[in-house]
């Protein structure tokens, strides 16, 4: 079968990608940003990328063409599309319908976390020997890619709340039916889909609605919107995890560096072993998994001791360079919570180095506004802030920056923004870039000027 993918390089879709090449379909695709990681992802799965939306992408007829979410009406290729009624279907529809069916399906959700936990997940299993299939919105680093098929009963979908495609408005996870659900957290996210909590609230109750009463639905303790949520109607065991001796699953430190971590479970079992992360967050997020992990049959001792060999995900403050005693990251943090978490958790593992920040308003929410009274609060512990500042942003944005005085600089061109970061870095500080997108290569520009530098 011929599959043409529309919108191929988000990460999403150039999952859904991998997995159809791998069961032996003719993949291809196009889209309007084709740039690394994803399109180097997929040129090597020998993937053709048509740069645009033009009808001469369509020059051989597809059998089925996937759409991505990215697209709408009035996009060429969607008109072309429907005016010669191509058949199509959104990612979500075709992975449940080629890939899911027949499946334990794993399928973490929440607004922040579900990377990370979902990662986690994927290797407790891999280690485990389960040799799962995995459908991730990152890239785990124990496995150098974002999706993968196998023969195996299991499969790990990052369970995205975000709307399926032109043609379905529901959230992508109704279509997942998942055996296992993990839960991280429920924020007010994705405004420009979502007028308010309740209707974030309304869709991750059709979630709910899908899982069976014989499966698992694993959910974070004191957390609010998650107890508003299971209290409109849960038909599932619901297995809680946190930071939190009460929880069925909790966790703790055993060091302040936050090198070691102790695990309980439900049963009494307990275990303690080294990782390589840190953070409450990602002890959170390793309870999730390790709680998910017990619906495959994994034990607490297997499921930390596979964690002590968890090399991370990409772009989740992932180190990409040290020049100098200087280190620079890449971390996906782009909304309040996710941004003061980072930012702790690199206090607590640098202890007495600057936390330089970096930060790229780019998620449509960001821009809205919606984000502006907590904004400044959550980068109140980093030493310095560097903020780009796009011409489509109001100027209420910058207001909202203000009370971190002498510490904010702002900058509305890129390249001058990693000249301001170089005139003062100096050894042991720690410079976090902050986007959910590519921040105009910012990150490669200052490593490669501190190389030459030095």
């Amino acid at each position: 079968m011929h599959i043409h993918i529309l919108g191929i390089c988000g990460t999403f879709m150039g999952g859904v990608a991998a997995i159809a090449k791998s069961a032996g379909h003719e993949v291809t695709g196009s889209d309007a940003g084709i740039y690394p990681p994803m399109s180097t992802q997929l040129k090597r799965l020998g993937i053709d990328i048509f740069d645009g939306y033009d009808e001469a992408q369509f020059a051989r007829t597809p059998d089925c063409v996937v759409v991505g979410n990215a697209l709408s009406r009035g996009n060429p290729a969607v008109e072309f599309m429907l005016n010669h009624g191509l058949p199509y279907r959104s990612g979500p529809q075709w992975l449940a319908e080629h890939v899911l069916e027949g499946r334990h399906v794993m399928a973490v959700a929440g607004t922040h976390g579900k990377t990370t936990t979902a990662s986690m997940l994927a290797w407790i299993l891999e280690d485990a020997g389960k040799n799962p299939g995995f459908l991730i919105g990152g890239v785990p680093a124990n496995f150098g890619a974002s999706a993968r098929a196998t023969g195996s009963d299991y499969f790990i979908v990052e369970a995205d709340e975000y709307d399926t495609a032109f043609f379905d408005k529901r959230a992508k996870f109704v279509h997942y039916r998942p055996s296992t659900v993990v839960i991280n957290n429920i924020e007010f996210d994705h405004a420009d889909i979502y007028s308010d909590m309740d209707a974030i609230l309304w869709q991750f109750h059709q979630l709910l609605r899908t899982i069976p009463s014989e499966g698992r639905l694993i959910a974070r303790t004191d957390e609010p919107n998650v107890d508003k949520l299971v209290a409109m109607g849960c038909w599932t065991p619901v297995e809680r995890f946190g930071l939190d001796n009460a929880a069925e699953w909790s966790g703790e430190f055993r060091d302040s560096a936050e090198r070691r971590i102790r695990i309980s479970g439900p049963d009494g079992g307990e275990s303690e072993s080294a990782w390589q992360l840190g953070g409450r967050h990602n002890l959170e997020n390793a309870l999730a998994a390790i709680a998910a992990a017990s619906s495959a049959g994994i034990t607490v001792t297997q499921s930390a001791d596979a964690l002590s060999r968890f090399d991370g995900v990409k772009r989740r403050m992932e180190r990409t360079a040290t020049v100098h005693g200087i280190g620079v990251y890449d971390d996906f943090a782009h909304h309040p919570t996710a941004i003061r978490r980072s930012i702790a958790g690199m206090k607590k593992r640098f202890p007495g180095n600057r936390i330089i920040v970096a930060l790229e308003p780019r998620s449509n929410t960001m821009k809205l506004g919606v984000h502006n009274a907590q904004l400044a609060a959550s980068l109140d512990d980093a030493d310095e802030v560097y903020v780009y500042r796009p011409d489509d942003i109001s100027q209420e944005f910058e207001d909202a920056l203000r009370p971190l005085a002498e510490r904010l600089h702002l900058y509305s061109d890129y390249d001058e923004l990693v000249g301001g970061l170089l005139a003062k870095l100096c050894s042991g500080d720690q410079v976090v870039f902050m986007s959910n997108g590519g921040f105009g290569a910012a990150r490669q520009k200052l490593t490669m000027a501190l190389q030459s530098r030095h």
